[in-house]
């Protein structure tokens, strides 16, 4: 994977003040070496600069960004962060069409497949990208994004110049980007946080280009195009010919993504949905005479102080060791002490720009350091519960039809530490129910369907429009931070297409979680691992981790300069330390409950510190 950015002003000349620009593009590119510490480059036309850093993955010698085609004269220049599936599918149909290739790269395949179809080509790629495209010959600039945002690009505009990056730190290396929060912002940060509104960058003036569009700016403006979206349609399947096609686009989505020139591993949770990706590569790997390499994570003196609950039922580690056996892989099992999953909640939000899951982010951000350290490419198991309908929000009729999101159904945790004037000021129950109801509107019904069918369709949508893109993100700006490349099979289009519309009836026969993904994957694991009850990312539950948390929230409280005390009440808070957590009670997902809300508040006000972040809150 890797980092883009650069800034388009067709009523500038950038060549005018040629080493100026230069600066600030090279600024904007070492902001985002982490993502692509391999290689790196610049380009700068008279109306368009365009910076890279490269993770080298595919074609490590001749894939070197920016890249460019000269076609009648006129140059067409990419930059490209992302990975393409079927990469021979299109060089085949481009060779048949007469275009020639200077490199085996990913990279030329999008380019000539943009000079051959057209800005709209960018539905024929099969992949998780975000990329932009200057054509100069039309004094264009083209910004593109997967259809599920599994890459992010952030946008914005000053003074009719426009600016964009992977992340929105390179964004505030141009002098014309400065970080504000509104109480719009907070609204974000305190109502729907660590989710974000599709589109929104959070700080003021900063946009992210939505999942399944492009934008195209030009002298008349900047236009955006929806080029996928999730359709609703009857299903027509029987049960078993349902089974049979799910097997087949998991399979087929797994095996597309293990291409690369460097060595794949996975991570394995034993869990359904994380073995079975693990399953599938130890399969293909073995007909090449390769062992897999796994990894799995846990904290320390979990084995002592984990406590079962509604939403985390068991540990994980003997299915791990239960799964590595059966695969026969090369795994390590790799753990988290406290100290370092509360020093990393700052490293944290410097990954992601913003305060992100608190302790799950920290601690995921320590174990792809980790794996880093030997690998470039890892499969993953995330999404599978947003398509299959694997959370508890999709079974019980007490989430339905609340206009509130599933995951964030009390609002009051986040609210009863604010102070009770910017309470009042940011209304976030009325933000969240607009919210909620625009989302919900996106998404049209069959007309056979009953309220149950509708409200569970409703949280499908939802889950992949919203839930989903959270956990995306962080599995990209943790994974990115040390330039490792996290794919998500289970992300696949013809996946997620085909199964939004399978019914329910089916996906959870017999009330078994993930039905038809357990029948589709028979034979690929023991029953055991198949057949086992959700258990999500582990979380640690020693009480020291709680204090720790707690000691360091108190002295921020005593620093009278603490950015926090603008939006928190002391008291309040303090008296929240002092009170006992309860685990089984999320105020987001699934994990982020007592603790958690100690470690977000360590974020926010480091985050605020930290980026400078002006603050306006009238």
């Amino acid at each position: 994977m890797c980092g883009i950015a650069g800034f388009f002003d067709v009523k500038r000349d950038y060549s005018e003040k040629k080493e100026h620009y230069l600066d600030i593009l090279n600024h904007m590119k070492d902001a985002l070496v982490p993502r692509g510490p391999d290689q790196d480059g610049t380009v700068l036309y008279s109306h368009c600069g365009l910076a890279h850093t490269r993770l080298s993955i595919i074609d490590l010698k001749d894939g070197m960004q920016p890249m460019t085609r000269k076609v009648s004269g006129y140059s067409y220049t990419i930059v490209y962060n992302g990975e393409l599936y079927n990469t021979q599918e299109l060089r085949e149909i481009l060779i048949a069409k007469g275009w020639q290739f200077q490199t085996n790269s990913d990279t030329e395949v999008i380019l000539l497949s943009f000079l051959h179809f057209g800005s709209d080509f960018v539905s024929r790629l099969d992949g998780i990208f975000s990329f932009a495209i200057f054509d100069e010959r039309h004094q264009k600039l083209l910004l593109y994004r997967d259809s599920f945002g599994v890459k992010p690009l952030f946008y914005t505009v000053s003074d009719g110049e426009l600016l964009f990056a992977s992340e929105q730190k390179a964004l505030f290396c141009h002098p014309a980007c400065k970080p504000c929060i509104t109480l719009e912002g907070l609204r974000e940060v305190f109502g729907v946080g660590p989710a974000r509104i599709p589109g929104s960058g959070v700080y003021q003036g900063i946009y992210e280009v939505e999942p399944g569009t492009y934008l195209s700016c030009s002298k008349y403006g900047i236009r955006k195009v929806t080029y996928w979206h999730l359709v609703s349609h009857p299903h027509e399947d029987s049960y078993e010919k349902t089974i049979e096609k799910t097997k087949e686009l998991v399979e087929s989505a797994v095996t597309r993504q293990m291409v690369s020139d460097v060595p794949i591993c996975t991570f394995l949770s034993g869990g359904v949905d994380s073995s079975l990706v693990s399953s599938i590569c130890c399969r293909e790997l073995k007909k090449k005479g390769e062992q897999l390499t796994t990894f799995s994570f846990d904290f320390d003196g979990n084995e002592k102080y984990f406590k079962a609950n509604a939403f985390q039922p068991s540990q994980d580690r003997p299915y791990v060791e239960q799964m590595t056996a059966y695969l026969g892989s090369s795994h390590h099992f790799l753990t988290c002490d406290y100290e370092t999953q509360a020093d990393l909640l700052e490293e944290s939000v410097k990954a992601h720009d913003l305060p992100c899951m608190a302790d799950v982010d920290s601690s995921l951000l320590h174990f792809c350091r980790l794996v880093s350290k030997t690998q470039k490419v890892v499969l993953t198991g995330e999404c599978a519960d947003e398509v299959f309908g694997g959370y508890p929000w999709f079974h019980r009729e007490e989430f339905f039809g609340k206009e509130a999101f599933p995951w964030t159904r009390d609002l009051q945790p986040r609210k009863e530490l604010l102070q009770e004037g910017l309470l009042r000021e940011l209304c976030l129950d009325d933000f969240v129910k607009k919210s909620y109801n625009e989302a919900v509107s996106q998404i049209e019904t069959l007309p056979g369907e009953n309220e149950t069918e509708t409200n569970r369709r409703q949280i499908g949508y939802l889950n992949i429009r919203f839930f989903m893109q959270t956990l995306l993100n962080r599995m990209d700006r943790t994974s990115m931070h040390w330039g490792l490349e996290a794919r998500v099979p289970f992300a696949d289009r013809k996946l997620v297409e085909y199964i939004f519309n399978v019914p329910w009836e089916m996906k959870a026969k017999d009330g078994v979680v993930k039905n038809i993904l357990r029948q589709g994957s028979i034979g690929l694991l023991p029953d055991e691992v198949l057949f086992r009850k959700k258990s999500p990312y582990p979380k640690s539950y020693n009480p020291f981790y709680e204090r720790l948390l707690g000691n360091r929230l108190a002295r921020v409280l005593e620093d009278s300069s603490a950015p926090l005390l603008q939006i928190v009440d002391k008291k309040k808070v303090l008296s929240f330390i002092e009170s006992v957590k309860d685990y089984g009670k999320p105020w987001y997902g699934q994990l982020m409950a007592g603790p958690q809300m100690l470690a977000y508040l360590l974020q926010v006000n480091f985050w605020l510190k930290e980026y400078k972040v002006d603050l306006v809150l009238s």
